[in-house]
């Protein structure tokens, strides 16, 4: 046995998106084979570049940007993403925002403010898997409700109500829905909030992809929990703004904050700890949330994102033995591979299979806590000929085991 163990608290965490099989593409890369890289989203390498006005806010404040800023994150951005939020008719103000380094930082700094072990925290399956390694990580247990696939990917609410005991905290709603391309209907999401409402669940609402909706009605859950349920909103750049890098993004907090002031006391002291986020991407919040929108032609047919969702969707299902339900919005189709059709018994050996006899990386179903090797997510951000291209051969790949 090695001498030098990894912490207990790291036992069943897991996060494979950025797993064995991408160790194993940098291994491949290493070796000279070139990887088409769809098991992530992340937009520069596919040709989304940030909004320049964006890179000149940016530019224009790195002489202030070097030192420290308020813990929560300089007072201008956080004001612009409060002014967001009060047009959407959000009860807030600017002393219930704070910055993060990205959506995945925040997170981790709210469930590790408010989560016992043995708390038990409500997360969708198949979800974005870092909610459930960050629940873990916390020794929380992590619940998964079910998703339903024949109801356009919308959770069930039954199951939800099914899986609630004394010791549920929290439930997660991730809308529009990383990896299944869902837009939840208003009559799920309201009886979702219902139901935190009657069991005083906090709800947490991952919403980095709001903004990139193609079809469904573009709902705020904030504009549901009212002044009755503890809400705390995720966001940030990455994705509408093509700004994965910089690493910024935002947490909203919303309803009974009377009620919260020692998970607030909680969550103001992990903030301090880390000292601040990063400043320079701080700057780029103002401009973005109140400039331009150019994610919104992304988003309408002739965009790439619309666009290219609705192509990988048409190839795939022409795929014998693959169903897929269309994407709605976000940046990403999880397709079934029917089992009578495929019998696949690993899917993770499956993409493995895929990476090294066609060199496409896709993530496998199972990572996103789905409970059966039938699926796998696709990020459907290259251009036309190459996600052509690419669907062919997983095609190809597919044909050999069938």
């Amino acid at each position: 046995m090695s001498r030098y163990q990894q912490a207990e608290r790291l036992r069943g965490v897991q996060y494979d998106v950025r797993g064995a099989n991408m160790v194993e593409a940098q291994k491949m890369e290493a070796m000279g084979e070139r990887i088409l890289k769809l098991n992530i989203g992340n937009l520069a390498p596919f040709g989304f570049e940030a909004p320049q006005s964006i890179v000149r806010s940016v530019v224009a404040h790195l002489p202030e940007s070097e030192g420290y800023s308020d813990s929560r994150g300089i007072y201008s951005a956080r004001t612009a993403v409060a002014n967001y939020y009060q047009t959407e008719d959000v009860d807030i103000d600017v002393d219930q925002v704070w910055l993060g380094n990205g959506v995945s930082e925040l997170i981790s700094m709210v469930l590790s403010s408010m989560v016992n072990p043995g708390d038990e925290i409500l997360v969708p399956a198949p979800d974005y898997p870092l909610w459930t390694a960050q629940v873990t990580l916390t020794g929380g247990e992590a619940v998964h409700y079910l998703c339903d696939e024949n109801d356009d990917w919308n959770p069930d609410v039954a199951d939800i109500a099914a899986k609630i005991t004394d010791k549920t905290r929290a439930i997660v709603i991730i809308n529009p829905n990383n990896p299944t391309g869902a837009v939840y209907s208003r009559e799920t999401l309201q009886a979702m909030v219902d139901l935190a409402r009657k069991h005083h669940l906090i709800v947490l609402a991952d919403e980095i992809y709001e903004k990139i909706i193609f079809e469904g009605e573009r709902i705020l859950t904030a504009t549901l929990t009212g002044s009755d349920v503890l809400c705390l909103t995720f966001s940030g750049l990455s994705k509408a703004y093509r700004l994965c890098g910089y690493r910024a993004g935002w947490l909203v907090v919303t309803g009974p904050l009377n009620q919260a002031e020692s998970l607030l006391e909680g969550l103001n002291l992990l903030a301090n700890m880390r000292l601040c986020a990063n400043v320079p991407a701080q700057h780029a919040i103002q401009t973005a949330v109140g400039g331009h929108q150019s994610v919104d032609a992304l988003c309408r047919p002739g965009g790439r994102f619309h666009d290219q969702l609705k192509l990988a969707h048409e190839l795939l299902v022409k795929i014998p033995g693959v169903t897929c339900r269309p994407a709605k919005g976000a940046l990403y189709l999880f397709p079934r591979l029917e089992p009578d059709v495929y019998g696949i018994e690993d899917d993770e050996a499956w993409a493995l299979g895929l990476l090294r006899t066609e060199k496409i990386l896709v993530s496998h179903g199972r990572g996103f806590n789905w409970p059966h090797p039938d699926h796998f997510r696709l990020v459907a951000l290259p251009e036309e000929e190459v996600l052509r291209d690419a669907i062919k051969r997983l095609g190809s790949y597919l044909a050999t085991l069938r």
